[in-house]
């Protein structure tokens, strides 16, 4: 039986490639949204982040995903996905 390809993404806060899975994808919706995407499959311009909370900390306080999304982020969303990692 063929093995099947494991889907890999890379975090835009450490660099790690890991199976889509173990990340949350950010998207930014063409309508300017942005929004945690939990199926992975939303239009838009998308960032992967790891699930964890401390990778979150670390990507408010450097803004990084405001400059892939680019695009301005308030703090309500950083909440959205926070309670979306800590599920």
């Amino acid at each position: 039986m063929k093995t099947r390809k494991i889907p890999l993404r890379t975090c835009v806060v450490t660099k790690e490639q890991l199976p889509k899975g173990e990340l949350l994808r950010i998207v930014r919706t063409p309508e300017g949204n942005v929004l945690p995407d939990i199926s992975g499959k939303l239009n838009g311009r998308g960032a992967y982040i790891k699930k964890d909370v401390s990778v979150l900390e670390k990507a408010i306080k450097s803004n990084i995903l405001g400059k892939r999304l680019e695009c301005d982020i308030d703090s309500d969303v950083y909440e959205e996905i926070r309670k979306v990692i800590e599920k």
